[in-house]
């Protein structure tokens, strides 16, 4: 197919595609920006809270990404831009383009491609949630393959429609065997907000938790993170107690219909049996009272290595097959590469050197 191209500065390109119809990719307007989260929940996967403009605020002043906005036709897409010269630009795509389909996939980075030219981009970086299944038609078509930034490239859901009586009889055997023990023992929910004190007490946990087993970010990124989307009403803050000492937290996040288990942790040495099984259940109580109907617990590892004893998060696995056993797949991380010569550079070389610089700079992650 040959596309036709026509510039007008940075208002947009248009593309037409294979049945004649327009295909814009312009940045969003000030108005569009300022109400991109309700435009990100018009989008066919609904919308994605890895996407918000809370969170791409964050990655602008912590994370060393500038944040563009980009409207495809009906499409919002959230960009997160890193500056690598002497190469040019890498566009990350957190969550996005949002949408369900290969075919709206491969329309939206057709469109973006031109306006990524302009603005001097090697790669664009894609994580959509499409099924995994999709990974051999994204090579077919040249996508490469990339190592996930969101730590969710496989997870597990629940479908939190029904009454909660309805929905915990429907949890698997162990599960809710967990959940009521800790009832029994006397384990204590209770949602607390982000303060300072809260805060330094959920990373102390989260410390301990990923201790030899993965790394975090600072304390800083955390507490803005955790307080932030609180006071934007899309996050909530919860502790476990047992005899007066907190034993396990978690973060959640609701953004429409879809609520996340963004954060948890746990005491090292177990008090008590269930008592982050039972958190999790206030949490998914906590989530259907904001409206969503999809719980997602953030991460577990692929669903032909859920048994594997020797996989890093088989643990983290197990917890959370104790709400639901199906593991969904997604197609993880996708480069679109717009300059091969500089791209080919970025992977063999650029990129090894930017991480570390970057680490050994601010003590935190590239991405």
């Amino acid at each position: 197919m040959s596309l036709r191209e026509f510039s007008f500065e940075d208002v947009g390109f248009f593309l037409f595609d294979t049945i004649g119809v327009m295909t814009t990719a312009r940045f969003a307007t000030k108005d569009e920006i300022t109400n991109w989260n309700e435009l990100l929940l018009q989008n066919p996967d609904k919308g994605n809270v890895f996407a918000s403009r809370e969170l791409s605020l964050i990655k602008q002043e912590l994370g060393g990404y500038k944040v563009r906005y980009v409207i495809i036709d009906d499409l919002a897409v959230t960009v997160l831009e890193k500056q690598t010269p002497p190469l040019g630009r890498l566009w990350y795509l957190p969550k996005g383009p949002g949408v369900t389909t290969t075919g709206a996939l491969f329309k939206a980075l057709e469109a973006l491609r031109p306006l990524a030219r302009r603005h001097f981009v090697f790669a664009i970086r894609v994580e959509s949630e499409l099924p995994r299944k999709f990974q051999p038609t994204l090579s077919r078509h040249g996508m490469r393959k990339a190592s996930p930034i969101i730590p969710n490239p496989s997870t597990i859901t629940l479908d939190i429609t029904k009454p909660s009586d309805e929905l915990l009889l429907d949890l698997p055997q162990k599960g809710r065997h967990a959940i009521r023990r800790a009832q029994r023992d006397g384990v204590l929910i209770s949602q607390v907000p982000a303060t300072t004190k809260n805060c330094k007490i959920m990373y102390k946990l989260l410390a301990e938790t990923a201790e030899g087993q993965f790394g975090i970010r600072g304390y800083r990124y955390f507490e803005t993170f955790w307080q932030r989307f609180e006071k934007a009403g899309m996050g909530q803050l919860f502790f476990a107690s047992y005899n007066g000492e907190v034993v396990a937290a978690a973060y959640a996040l609701v953004f429409g219909t879809k609520s996340t288990y963004k954060d948890g942790a746990s005491v090292r040495e177990r008090r008590v049996y269930g008592a982050s099984h039972l958190l999790q259940w206030h949490v998914i109580e906590w989530a259907q009272s904001k409206g969503a109907t999809l719980h997602d617990f953030c991460g577990s590892p692929p669903s032909d290595e859920i048994n594997n004893l020797e996989h890093p998060h088989h643990g983290v696995g197990q917890f959370k097959t104790a709400f639901n056993k199906t593991v969904t797949d997604y197609i993880g991380c996708y480069d679109l590469v717009i300059n091969q010569t500089n791209y080919t550079l970025w992977t063999r070389l650029a990129e090894r050197v930017y991480r570390h610089v970057y680490h050994r700079r601010t003590k935190d992650y590239y991405y």
